[in-house]
């Protein structure tokens, strides 16, 4: 470890980083053997610009200003150069040939849900109490089941949820998915840095404080860990990209996949229209003939407000995080180190001061950094918006019980009243405050339930079709 000092301590030196070493003579050699692991892993001149801002700035009024409506199919709009039918039909093809596999994004804990477990684990089955974890794997595998082909799910954690998600999979069997097909790997992080004096803050005497590095690190991790390699060795050729959060996806949904294959997009945008102006979603816009996303913080009130004569929303599409990316164009983005920008926000971060004692402060003190996969999009040669029914593709579990949106019992209801539908078109009637719940490993589309339903019945108590 003595070696290790002495490499480091110069460079940390030159980067007005030597506190780092502060507690070293302190340490037992296992701790300094964590501390040093985490010191080689920073790249200070990259940090340094990072805190100094020498990263381009970005004038977002001027580029909410620049905005238009990006070009997109839109529901129910008849001049599309492909229908629906056709992108399912492309879609489902792909997936019986293993050309997809799905990422979920699982990184998040549940802290603004009241639950201190990774969000995967929280239970929002309506009446099966399954696990969003559960949610998601139970809709891969009845895609499996009708394609007749093995999906591999690659589950992003963070630092904060890596172990306990293994865990939880280990421990409920992969949730029915083969070993094979399960792939979990960790994002990077970042040190999160004093806002005033740009020091790497500790978290303890042997541990750095560290926070993960955005979605927007899945292009790194997919590449560092080789799971671009051994998805091309596979024979996969795009990835079906969501969030855990939202157990309405479908997994590998076959018209967004289809719709993005007949395009030939490398990157594909599922969006569901704005409800309202400011609305606290990604705005999804074209500038320059290249698509971005504007974050609702960033967007001018003059170009939230902009209008057709009919008085529809200019900018009307809202991000969902829903996406189908190309193996190629992740390749080709890993090989670039700045490939995606660095977004800067300020939050609380506890940290050990000069005497060793732990400081939480009660304003935010600290810089973190973090990437976002969507800043991808502008970097597509070819990328494509598809609009979805919101009822159909989008109610995320954010928020705890009493805020206003994306609360347990607002996706509750929203899987409810989804399943609710797909029984009345098959002709079950079903009485008003009856809960039902479909697994899809039971039927897992509104075409598969009207199979299913020989003989029409009435539904009087709460029922899980399993």
């Amino acid at each position: 470890m003595h070696d290790t000092m002495e490499k480091w301590m110069p460079i940390a030196q030159q980067h007005g980083q030597s506190h780092l070493f502060h507690f070293w003579s302190c340490l037992s050699g296992d701790e300094q053997q964590q501390l040093a692991k985490q010191i080689q892993s920073i790249d200070f001149p990259q940090l340094a610009g990072l805190f100094e801002g020498s990263e381009e700035a970005v004038d977002w009024s001027e580029l909410a200003n620049k905005a238009q409506a990006p070009d997109a199919i839109r529901l129910n709009d008849p001049n599309v150069a492909f229908s629906a039918k056709d992108a399912f039909h492309c879609g489902e093809q792909a997936i019986r040939q293993g050309k997809i596999g799905m990422i979920l994004v699982a990184g998040g804990q549940g802290t603004r849900l009241g639950f201190d477990q990774p969000k995967g684990v929280f239970q929002i089955g309506p009446i099966s109490n399954r696990s969003l974890f559960s949610m998601h794997a139970d809709s891969l595998r009845a895609a499996t089941r009708r394609y007749g082909v093995s999906i591999p799910m690659f589950v992003m954690t963070s630092p904060a949820t890596d172990a306990a998600t293994r865990d939880y999979f280990a421990q409920h069997r992969n949730l029915g998915l083969k070993e094979e097909d399960l792939v979990t790997f960790c994002q990077g992080t970042m040190p999160a840095m004093d806002a005033a004096s740009g020091k790497i803050l500790l978290e303890s005497p042997s541990s750095i404080a560290l926070s993960p590095d955005g979605h927007g690190g899945i292009v790194s991790a997919l590449d560092r860990q080789g799971i671009l390699r051994s998805a091309a060795s596979r024979g996969i050729e795009h990835f079906f990209y969501a969030q855990v959060d939202n157990p309405l996806v479908r997994a590998c949904d076959p018209t967004l996949i289809g719709y993005h294959l007949l395009s030939r997009s490398q990157m594909t945008t599922q969006v569901v229209s704005k409800r309202f102006a400011k609305e606290k979603v990604g705005n999804v816009v074209s500038i320059d003939g290249r698509t971005h996303i504007i974050e609702y913080s960033d967007l001018t009130d003059e170009a939230a407000h902009r209008t057709h004569p009919d008085g529809s929303l200019q900018l009307w599409a809202g991000n969902i995080a829903i996406h189908v990316l190309e193996r190629k164009f992740l390749e080709h983005a890993a090989q670039k180190s700045d490939c995606l920008p660095f977004h800067r926000a300020m939050k609380s971060v506890p940290f050990v001061d000069h005497n060793g004692n732990v400081v939480k402060p009660a304003a935010p003190n600290a810089i973190k950094f973090e990437r976002f996969v969507f800043d991808l999009l502008p970097l597509a040669e070819r990328s494509i918006v598809v609009e979805g029914n919101p009822a159909d593709v989008f109610a995320p579990v954010k928020n705890a019980e009493g805020s206003a949106t994306d609360t347990p019992t607002t996706t509750r209801n929203a899987l409810v009243q989804q399943h609710r539908q797909w029984l009345e078109h098959a002709g079950i009637s079903i009485e008003e405050n009856v809960k039902v719940e479909i697994n899809p490993n039971w039927a897992l589309d509104a075409d598969e339930v009207r199979q299913k339903i020989q003989t029409p019945c009435h539904i009087r108590v709460d029922t899980y079709f399993a």
